[in-house]
């Protein structure tokens, strides 16, 4: 089963493609507008989530909040570092141009997929992400199989400090596993819960130098 998704063609004279990828209950089309205020001009891939948890499209499964699928991780982390390989030939863009922009469920599966296929994206803009894959080494369970390359790679991380479903420390080990791997990271920390901010919006364009 492949993705159902969403194409925007990018303005004349700009090289960047969004891979947007929503929250639990979003599809193709939730985080468009947002993804347009961050990159404006920027092309717009975006996948809808294979899998459904009572009617709601997500990323991967999980038994319960923050209790997660690790097969299912997996899975869906390939499929969707496939599909960004098809749609690369397809479409004709270098993979060095590709900024995940993911939000929750969005940004976990993009940092597993960056983590299991590098190649994927090369920058990333993750809103309320935790660390789903453990480093390789640890519970075999929850664990990569390798340690993955990811010199080169530039990585924003959003989190709230009053989120209820996404611990900070579980943050704060996912920046270390990603700069450990060699990945330039950046966490930006506000007085927030899971919701999000215009003024994340502005962070996080600052930080692409789309301001």
């Amino acid at each position: 089963m492949s993705f159902a998704y969403r194409w925007e063609p990018p303005f004349e004279g700009v090289q960047q493609v969004a891979l947007v990828l929503h929250g639990t209950g979003g599809d193709e089309h939730s985080l468009v507008p947002f993804a347009e205020s961050l990159l404006p001009g920027a092309a717009i891939l975006s996948p809808r989530g294979r899998i459904l948890e009572r009617g709601a499209p997500r990323f991967f499964r999980r038994f319960g909040e923050g209790v997660f699928d690790y097969e299912s991780i997996r899975e869906e982390a390939q499929a969707l570092a496939d599909f960004v390989g098809e749609q690369r030939s397809e479409k004709h863009f270098a993979s060095e141009d590709v900024v995940a922009v993911g939000y929750s469920n969005g940004a976990n599966i993009a940092a597993a997929t960056l983590l299991l296929r590098p190649e994927t994206w090369t920058t990333g803009v993750l809103f309320r992400p935790m660390m789903t894959l453990t480093p390789f080494g640890t519970n075999p369970e929850t664990a990569l199989a390798q340690n993955p390359d990811l010199q080169g790679k530039r990585i924003l991380l959003a989190a709230g400090e009053r989120d209820p479903i996404v611990p900070l420390a579980s943050v704060q080990a996912l920046v270390k596993q990603l700069q450990e791997a060699g990945a330039s990271v950046e966490l930006k920390v506000r007085a927030a819960g899971h919701e999000l901010s215009r003024a994340e919006i502005e962070d996080a364009r600052a930080w692409l130098g789309w301001t």
